[in-house]
Parts: C-alpha cells; sequence; structure tokens
C-alpha cells in the first residue's frame, strides 16, 4: 500500500461512523417524483456485474493515477499541484468512488477521498471550491518540465466535483459536504450575474463546456434543496437555467431543432456528449416549472435521435459532431456513460419505463465491447460495422487516425477518464426508493438491495436468473418479518408478454411498457418470478439494412480477429508504472461482409436458432464465453468491401444478388461481446427478373 494513502485509509472509520442518507423525494415547490436513489451502498453486485467491477478495481479506473500522467500522483491541481485543473481529475473520481463503494474497497475509497478531502479542506472564504488560476508572481519559479500552465477558472468542471460530493453525502451523510455546497451556491448565486456560464463577450465568463452542460449544475442545486429546504437554491435555479442553452427549444419540433443537423453541414451540429448529458436537462428543469414542453421534447429528441443519428446500440453517430447514421461513423465512449447517467436521472424523476429500456440497451450493447476485458485499454469511437481497428484515417469528423484503436492514450484524455461511471452507476441505480414506500427494480442485473421500506422496516431482496441472455428474472425476499410493501417491476415495451408468478402462484400478467406495481404482505422467503418473452426482432438501419435483436441485446456477426500490440515510445510524462505505452490493433481472420437473405427478414423464428451454454461465464462479454449464439445463414457479397480502414457502407437493400451465391452458416453473439463485427446487414432476395 502506497504510504500516501495511509492518512486516508485511517480516515475511513471515522467517515464510517456517519449514517447513509435515506432517500430524498422532492419538497414543494418542486414537482413529485415517483423514485429516489438509495443511499450509495444500499445495492450490491453479484455474479457478472460483480466481475465487471473487479476487473475495473484491477485496471484503470483503480490505478489510473498510476498509470494517466493528467491524474497522475500530487501534480493534479484537484490536489493542489500545478497540473490539470479541468474535468481530467474529478471524471476519475466520479467513476472510482462509487467503485471503491460498491466494492467496499479500503484502498480504492482511500485513493477517491483524497480528492474529496482536498476540496473540502481548501474552499476558500467566498466559496468557490477547486483549484484556481495562479499568477505568475505566485509561483516559487517555473512550472516544472511537462507541467501545464493551469487554465482560467471555469464553472464545468466544478459541476462533476459536485456529483463526487453528493455521492459522498449520500454514503456517509458527511455534513461538510452540505456546508460546502451551500457556500459555494451561494457564491455562485452572488457571481454568476457578472461571470455567467457562459458568454463570449465577457473575459470573466466560464467556457461553452458549462453553458452546455448547465443541467448538471442545476441537477445537484436541486438535489440540496430537496436536503436543506433553502429557498435561495430555487432562485439559483432559475438563474441557472437562463443561462443554460435553451435545451428544450433545441429538442422541439421546428426550425430550431439542433437534433437533425449533422456535422457535415453548415450550421454547428451538436456536440456527441454534450446531447447525452443534456437529455437530462430538460427533465430535470421541469422539477421547478413544471411545463409539460420539457418531457414532450425530450421524447422527441429520442425520435430525432433514432431518425437522423440512430445506431442499433441504442447512440448515434456523433465522433465529435452529430454525423448521421451510416455504420461507418463513430460513436464516442463518453456518450454511452453519459447517456446512462441521464436516463438513471431522468427515470429517477418521472419513472418512464422507456428510459429503463433505453439504459439497458446501451449498458448491455455499447458499454462492454468499449473497453478491453482487463480494463487496460478503451476505444475513444467504436462502430456498429466494425471489421478493422488500426491507426488509420477513417470517416469520422474528429479523426486523428487513433481514434479506433484500443489503448490509454489515443484520442482526447475525456474518455480515459470519465468511462469510470458506467458500470458503477448503472449499478447503483439497478433499484430505487418509490415515494409509495416501497422500492423498484429500474433495471436487472445480478445484485442484492438492502433498504427501509413501509414505515422503516428493513428488508433485502436478491436478483438472480441469467438475464439479459435468458428470459426470466428470479428475486427473493429476506425479511425478519412479514411487511406490507409494493414492488415495482418494470416491463420493457420490447415483451410481447410477460408472465409472473410468486412463490409459485401465476398472477395477472403485467403489460408491456409499465412499471407493475406488486403490492402484497412479504414474508422472508418469498420467490418472484418474472419471464419476459423475448422473440427475436429484426429491424430497420440505415439503407434499408436489418440488425437481429433478442429482448435488450443486439446481435452482431462474430467476425474472428488477431491482435497486434503496437509498441510506441510514450511521452516523457507517461510514468513507467503504466502497463502500456502503445496501443492494440485487431484484424479480421474470417470473412466480414455478409448479407442476410430475405427469408430471414421475413420468418427469423423459423431460420434462426438459439445456442444456449449451460451457464453464464464471470465475463460474458467476450466471443469465447458468449452464453448466446445465434445460428443462421449469410450470404457472402464480394462487391462489398472495405473503404477508409472501414467497412464501406452497406449496400442499399435489397442488395444484388451475386452470381451463383449460396448461402453459408454465420454466428451472432451479443454485440458486447464483440470486438469486429457486422451489426447493420445488407439483405438479399430472389434474383429479379
Amino acid at each position: 500500500m502506497k504510504a500516501y494513502l495511509a492518512p486516508f485509509i485511517a480516515l475511513l472509520p471515522i467517515l464510517g461512523t456517519a449514517k447513509p442518507v435515506g432517500p430524498l423525494f422532492n419538497r414543494e415547490p418542486l414537482a413529485d417524483k415517483p423514485f429516489s436513489e438509495l443511499p450509495l451502498g444500499s445495492i450490491q453486485p453479484h455474479g457478472w456485474l460483480k466481475d465487471e467491477l473487479e476487473r475495473m478495481a484491477n485496471g484503470m479506473t483503480g490505478h489510473l493515477d498510476e498509470w494517466y500522467p493528467e491524474v497522475c500522483g500530487d501534480r493534479n491541481a484537484w490536489l493542489g499541484g500545478d497540473g490539470d485543473t479541468w474535468e481530467r481529475g474529478p471524471y476519475w473520481i466520479d467513476g472510482l468512488y462509487p467503485l471503491a463503494r460498491l466494492l467496499n474497497d479500503e484502498a480504492l475509497q482511500a485513493k477517491a477521498q483524497r480528492w474529496i478531502e482536498w476540496t473540502l479542506a481548501n474552499q476558500r472564504e467566498d466559496g468557490y471550491i477547486g483549484p484556481t488560476e495562479l499568477s505568475n508572481n505566485e509561483r516559487s519559479g517555473p512550472p516544472p518540465s511537462g507541467a501545464q500552465i493551469l487554465e482560467p477558472d471555469d464553472w464545468w468542471p466544478r459541476m462533476v466535483m459536485l456529483k463526487i460530493l453528493q455521492q459522498h453525502y449520500l454514503a456517509t451523510g458527511d455534513s461538510r459536504v452540505i456546508d460546502c455546497m451551500r457556500r459555494y451556491f451561494r457564491y455562485q448565486l452572488r457571481t454568476l450575474p457578472e461571470a455567467p456560464l457562459h458568454d463570449p463577450g465577457n473575459p470573466k465568463s466560464g467556457s461553452w463546456w458549462a453553458a452546455q452542460r448547465g443541467g448538471e449544475n442545476l441537477m445537484v442545486v436541486l438535489w440540496l434543496y430537496n436536503v436543506t429546504g433553502d429557498a435561495f437554491l430555487l432562485e439559483l435555479g432559475h438563474l441557472i437555467h437562463e443561462q443554460t442553452v435553451p435545451v428544450t427549444e433545441w429538442f422541439s419540433p421546428g426550425p430550431q431543432n439542433h437534433i437533425q443537423i449533422r456535422a457535415d453541414q453548415d450550421r454547428p451540429a451538436l456536440h456527441c456528449v454534450n446531447l447525452a448529458q443534456m437529455m437530462k436537462t430538460p427533465t430535470i428543469r421541469w422539477q421547478q416549472d413544471k411545463d409539460p414542453l420539457h418531457l414532450k421534447a425530450t421524447e422527441n429528441a429520442f425520435s430525432d435521435i433514432r431518425t437522423f443519428h440512430g445506431q442499433p446500440n441504442g447512440l448515434y453517430g456523433g465522433d465529435e459532431g452529430m454525423h448521421g447514421d451510416a455504420p461507418d461513423r463513430g460513436s464516442e465512449l463518453c456518450s454511452a456513460v453519459e447517456m446512462m447517467f441521464s436516463l438513471e436521472k431522468m427515470f429517477e424523476i418521472t419513472g418512464n419505463p422507456l428510459h429503463g429500456d433505453r439504459l439497458e440497451r446501451i449498458a448491455f450493447n455499447a458499454l462492454p465491447t468499449q473497453c478491453t476485458d482487463d480494463h487496460r485499454s478503451r476505444q475513444y469511437f467504436q462502430q456498429t460495422n466494425q471489421v478493422l481497428v488500426d491507426h488509420g484515417d477513417r470517416d469520422f469528423f474528429n479523426d486523428g487516425g487513433d481514434r479506433l484503436v484500443y489503448g490509454l492514450l489515443q484520442g482526447y484524455p475525456c474518455c480515459t477518464c470519465n468511462l469510470h461511471q458506467g458500470w458503477p452507476k448503472f449499478t447503483q441505480h439497478l433499484w430505487m426508493a418509490s415515494q409509495d414506500r416501497g422500492i423498484a427494480a429500474v433495471a436487472y442485473a445480478p445484485s442484492s438491495v438492502t433498504a427501509k421500506v413501509a414505515d422503516g422496516k428493513e428488508i433485502k431482496i436478491t436478483q438472480s436468473g441469467d438475464y439479459p441472455f435468458r428470459e426470466t428474472v428470479v428475486m427473493t425476499v429476506h425479511t425478519p418479518a412479514p411487511v406490507d410493501f409494493p414492488l415495482h417491476l418494470r416491463i420493457p415495451a420490447w415483451a410481447p408478454t410477460a408472465e409472473l408468478t410468486v412463490n409459485g402462484d401465476t398472477l395477472a400478467a403485467p403489460k408491456p411498457g409499465t412499471m407493475h406495481p406488486l403490492k402484497r404482505k412479504w414474508k422472508d422467503g418469498d420467490e418472484i418470478r418474472l419471464r419476459l418473452r423475448m422473440p427475436v426482432r429484426i429491424t430497420r438501419w440505415f439503407a434499408n439494412s436489418r440488425t437481429v435483436e433478442r429482448g435488450p441485446l443486439v446481435f452482431a456477426l462474430d467476425v474472428k480477429s488477431s491482435k497486434k500490440d503496437v509498441v510506441q515510445t510514450a511521452p516523457v510524462n507517461v510514468p513507467d508504472s503504466a502497463p502500456h505505452r502503445g496501443y492494440l490493433e485487431f484484424r479480421p481472420d474470417s470473412p466480414w461482409n455478409y448479407a442476410l437473405h430475405a427469408s430471414v427478414i421475413r420468418q427469423p423464428a423459423r431460420h434462426i436458432r438459439f445456442e444456449f451454454a449451460d451457464s453464464v461465464a464471470s465475463n460474458p462479454w467476450t466471443s469465447e464465453t458468449a452464453p448466446l449464439k445465434l445460428k443462421t445463414n449469410g450470404i457472402r457479397l464480394p462487391y462489398w468491401t472495405m473503404a477508409r480502414h472501414s467497412a464501406a457502407r452497406p449496400p442499399q437493400s435489397p442488395a444484388e444478388l451475386p452470381e451463383g451465391a449460396e448461402p453459408e452458416p454465420i454466428t451472432l453473439i451479443p454485440y458486447g461481446a464483440t470486438t469486429l463485427r457486422i451489426t447493420e446487414f445488407p439483405w438479399v432476395g430472389p434474383k429479379r427478373r
């Protein structure tokens, strides 16, 4: 154990004596919300989900301060050093802190606690938090070799630190957080009129990022109002909303709609990560002004994303500007984890089960494939039709040649620092408290939850079953005495039918696309079985191509690959402890240019068969361990070739059937288990006469 962590490990028992904070619902005059996040630590991962978190702890998330120059050692300005003052360190801690709590890992908790303690201990008298710009007169000498000149103050990175402090309070009840936030928000209320989130003509203002992401700031302001009831926070909420870009207007139908714009058009396109973060902004604002237009605009935004930029993995073509729906477009890793967090918060506020469906689609498809299994490398962008991962130019809006390879330094630093929140926050939001003093299953994964229900009685529910690979979710109630409370179950809209039993007794079938309340007096050992029917679905995408789906999983052609380790001379500030100074490439070892036959499209149940593994592996997200494989036939299209290091865009379907072409057996596996893949298939029919 490194010596510098010792004081923070010693601090943990003291913090542990504080009590986690119970669920917080909205105070008047905020709109009622049906669900609330549980105290951090209430939910525990099991099975493959715990294995995923443990691999994160052994990989980048647990060791970024030892491997990555932006957050290494004491140089980061968020630890009082002369390094990065911006988002890099807070991004990392925003994922490391919940991971450490979920795994009850004292060493990782101590790493995260250093950043929290520095922030709390170094708050200025006026309430400002975080590092400030150092003038030349304040330096004891020139900056050390390789150090960054500190950037001017900006509101944006403080928004990330606010989320970290919020999580710390939810885990420990540390009253210092409330005092710090009160002082900081009073500072904002005084200062924002003269130094707004963003004003290009005002040298005192924050950045473009701050105005685009103002919803993050508003979210924590309204959360603190629910803790304290301080009226000034509502005034601050109105001010932050006024200075945030008009997201509801941008999402609404009409000429002002920003989602329909692509990066290759004249008007500026939305930044892909900004879009993921601002998806929740109208919903957060709705709590305060209750204008239904916010929620309508958000649903319109999801529809427009699907139409103009949508990809089967639940995300969109955005590399980095929004760039259309072609399967050679990139999708940034930051977009995945930020959209997941937005969906988690949007579900909490509205109870809309569609947000849970959208959350699982990203978590079970886009997220697992964009990091290596050992969590030591990541991709900046991923492609839905990805048949070659190498260093080379592609048709990305922001392309440096290295955007697709797996590494630590390739692409921009944001993804290396920000990816860590994806799985931990997904775990933390699997279950929520309900306003009717019950509990809700938001998403399904192996886990357990301990919570107080009814009039304060503590219960535990464990969740098992092989979902999302199989149809059945099993939940078992543990309670010292019978207790009456509602259990709310999310019934996905994609399930044509659902079957529900308690202790073997069949109950009325829940309706798809709803939160189904199961109200009864529960006793110890009660078992709930929820079977969600998962017929194969064929969906339509770019150029009339088709994608195969089943339940929350998207399936893709399993293109076999060989890995190449490219060694580079690292920059001088990359520490010797870093495990890898280059990047990984993957090249195809099996054909990829397959089309599906029209018969598969029209009758998938007849032409696709399932192969289930006997059990779900500890890590199910690999080609070798995929618990479910789909077998069908494909037809090679010799004229479908490569273009700029990518699979060329699929031909418009129905595509030309090559002379003499014969069906060949092909295997599809879950998208999240692939590295090289075809997801959007052209299709062919009988040759036209």
